[in-house]
C-alpha cells in the first residue's frame, strides 16, 4: 500500500467534511487503494473494503486501537485496547468473489455483495430479496435456468451461509466481557467511522501545528507539511522555549 503524504491526507479530510459517512468511507477506501479505479471500489466485496481500511488504519496510526462501549447488560462504560493486527488476522480471508452452492437439485452462483449492492438493497421494500436478485449470477434447478424469485428458502439460506463464510471480514464484530457483571456484549466495529474520527483529530492537530510554525517562522503550508513529523515537533518545541 502506498501511503499518501500529509498534504494528500489533508485533502482527503477536507473533501470528507462535506460528505455523509458513506462518502467519507469511499474517500478513505480510495486512499487505501490508489491502485484501483475509484469507480470500481463500491463493487468490491464488503470484506475486502474492510480489510483495506484496516490496513490503512494500521499504516497511519499503528497497531493499538482504543475502543469504548457500554455493557448491554448493566450499562457499565467499558474501555479497552484492541490489537489491530491480531484482530485483522482473525477475520482475514480473501478468496473467490463468487460462491457456488448445490442443494436438492439446485445450483446457484452468487457474487459477494459490495457496498453499492448493500446501499441499493437497503432502499428496497425487501432488502434481503433485492440483494439476492442483484448478486445472483446464475441459478438452475435440475438443469433448467431459474431466477432469484424461484429459489426456495433452504437454498437462499445456504447461499447466505456460503457468502458469510467466504467473506468473514464483512462482519467485524467484537464480543467483550464486562468486568463488572461478566456478561458479554456483542458490538460491530465500524472501521470506516473509527478511522475517520482518527483522521479528523489528526488533521485538526496538524493544522494547528501549521498555524504555529507559520506564525513563528513565516513558512508556507506546503513547506511545513514537507517536514517530517519529528522535525515539525522539534521546531514546535523550539517555539515553546522562546
Amino acid at each position: 500500500m502506498a501511503i499518501t503524504g500529509a498534504a494528500g491526507l489533508l485533502a482527503t479530510w477536507e473533501a470528507g467534511l462535506a460528505e455523509a459517512p458513506a462518502g467519507r468511507a469511499l474517500l478513505l477506501h480510495r486512499t487505501a487503494r490508489p491502485d484501483l479505479d475509484a469507480r470500481a471500489l463500491p463493487a468490491l466485496p464488503v470484506g475486502e473494503r474492510e480489510t483495506d481500511l484496516f490496513a490503512l488504519r494500521r499504516a497511519l496510526f499503528g497497531e493499538r486501537m482504543q475502543v469504548r462501549l457500554d455493557c448491554a447488560a448493566c450499562g457499565e462504560d467499558m474501555e479497552f485496547d484492541l490489537d489491530a493486527g491480531e484482530f485483522a488476522r482473525s477475520v482475514s480471508g480473501r478468496g473467490e468473489s463468487v460462491v457456488r452452492v448445490a442443494q436438492d437439485g439446485w445450483e446457484a452462483e452468487f457474487r459477494l455483495p459490495g457496498i453499492a449492492d448493500l446501499a441499493a438493497a437497503a432502499r428496497a421494500a425487501d432488502p434481503r430479496a433485492a440483494l439476492l436478485a442483484r448478486c445472483l449470477v446464475a441459478a438452475a434447478h435440475e438443469g433448467t435456468a431459474a431466477t432469484a424469485d424461484d429459489l426456495p428458502e433452504p437454498v437462499r439460506r445456504r447461499i447466505a451461509e456460503a457468502a458469510e463464510a467466504a467473506d468473514p471480514a464483512a462482519d467485524m464484530t467484537l464480543d467483550v466481557a464486562c468486568p463488572e457483571c461478566g456478561d458479554a456484549t456483542r458490538a460491530e466495529l465500524d472501521i470506516a467511522s473509527y478511522l475517520w474520527t482518527e483522521l479528523d483529530s489528526w488533521a485538526r492537530d496538524l493544522l494547528l501545528d501549521v498555524h504555529l510554525l507559520a506564525t513563528a517562522y513565516g513558512w508556507s503550508e506546503p513547506e511545513i507539511l514537507a517536514l517530517s513529523p519529528l522535525r515539525r515537533r522539534y521546531y514546535l518545541e523550539l517555539c515553546a522555549d522562546v
